[in-house]
């Protein structure tokens, strides 16, 4: 009897002690959400430090992505999320560069809304860690501010509704079966079905994040009250898909360079995406109708790419009306990307050394098939700086908006390049 009387006052002040203080709890990792994706290495509940791997399937892209919960946090306290990436694959079977899933900082949120970046990371070969201090039980951390279906449908909805200039619609419905969400942009209708066209779209590598945001941060200043957006508007229809590879943002696969090819390498008739299928009928539509005058790709490059940069086409894919039009859109977006994101001074080109499947990349097969008036360009933000956050990565969509603005000041349906 006495002894259940000491171990009933025991654990009242346990109780007492852990209302008031907050005890620390059982670190606990769990991905199984939309775009979740970790693999537990290593869980060291004294060191308070969470080990993964990123648990994309190969076969579905480059399994770079990861994302996760991680639960059991005493709110105060510092946790430390180490990524192991020594066993990162291709479809191939060859090994892929740990760089690509080791960013210098990583993404962390504690209500999976508001997403800030860790202290740089500390890099050991083929693993890094990254230390924070959380002031809350649950945090979310991630290889770049996650952006999935749902973001992708609330965006389009509430613009929808909140903008008497936005009109959401469904692009179409993936192989599995989910929605893919678009929208629309412009003021004052296009009664005659004259307008100028723009179409701007985002992750066809659904590991890109930063894509999405950047595409955000571009339909949320074309929505809004700058006199430049307006204009924009009224001159022109824009036509904006948030998520391209739909499937792979929501299971958390990398989704580039999948088998039998990603997004990016499937624009061609008998292509198996439904997306780039639905786009492709539109793009033409638009392009028969003489409206189309530029279409973007929004990307992120590689780990080691400081600034923005678009990629321009091929020599032998362009003409030189199409040469010129093209370089007045580049001379336009230099004077709107500044610092701390003005653009690198080099131009890349997606040609026959860039991939086997050249051809069938978006921008070229709009070089390809489109009008001379047409500009088609892929823009690759960075993702591996500091400034690589939802602010940052909006702020290029907004200067990209900008950009266009300035270039679609002189129509390039009646503008001659080589006049200039």
């Amino acid at each position: 009897m006495l002894s259940d009387i000491v171990k009933g006052v025991a654990a009242f002040f346990a109780i007492v002690v852990c209302t008031t203080t907050i005890c620390a709890g059982e670190l606990r990792v769990t991905s199984d959400f939309p775009g979740g994706s970790a693999e537990v290495v290593q869980i060291d509940q004294a060191a308070r430090r969470v080990a993964i791997r990123p648990a994309g399937d190969p076969q579905f892209g480059w399994p770079c992505w990861w994302y996760f919960r991680l639960d059991g946090i005493q709110p105060g306290e510092t946790i430390s999320v180490v990524v192991v990436a020594d066993q990162l694959k291709r479809t191939n079977g060859q090994a892929l560069s740990s760089n690509w899933a080791l960013p210098s900082h990583a993404a962390m949120s504690i209500d999976q809304k508001q997403w800030t970046q860790t202290q740089p990371g500390v890099r050991d070969k083929d693993r890094a860690v990254w230390t924070a201090k959380i002031d809350a039980t649950t945090a979310w951390f991630a290889w770049g501010p996650p952006f999935v279906p749902s973001d992708a449908e609330v965006l389009t909805k509430r613009l929808d509704k909140s903008s008497p200039h936005a009109t959401a619609f469904t692009l179409c419905r993936t192989r599995a079966g989910r929605v893919v969400p678009a929208l629309t942009v412009t003021e004052g209708g296009d009664d005659d079905g004259t307008r100028m066209a723009v179409w701007v779209q985002a992750r066809q590598h659904a590991w890109e994040s930063g894509a999405s945001w950047v595409g955000r941060g571009f339909v949320e200043w074309l929505t809004g009250d700058d006199p430049r957006a307006m204009q924009l508007r009224k001159q022109t229809v824009v036509y904006f898909v948030p998520i391209m590879d739909i499937d792979n943002t929501a299971t958390g696969n990398g989704g580039k360079n999948q088998r039998p090819y990603d997004h990016n390498r499937g624009w061609f008739a008998d292509t198996q995406w439904n997306a780039v299928k639905a786009a492709m009928q539109k793009l033409q539509a638009l392009d028969q109708q003489q409206r189309l005058v530029a279409f973007i790709d929004l990307h992120n490059p590689g780990a080691n790419s400081p600034r923005p940069y678009f990629y321009v086409a091929a020599p032998s894919l362009v003409s030189e009306q199409q040469s010129g039009h093209q370089e007045r859109f580049i001379a336009a977006s230099r004077l709107e990307f500044v610092e701390p994101w003005p653009l690198e001074k080099d131009l890349p080109t997606t040609g026959p050394q860039y991939d086997p499947l050249w051809k069938r990349i978006s921008a070229n097969w709009i070089r390809q098939n489109m009008r001379d008036h047409v500009v088609g360009m892929t823009l690759e933000t960075a993702w591996n700086t500091p400034h690589s956050h939802p602010t940052g990565y909006q702020m290029i969509g907004q200067r990209l908006g900008l950009a266009l603005e300035r270039y679609l000041r002189t129509d390039p349906r009646t503008d001659d390049p080589k006049k200039q």
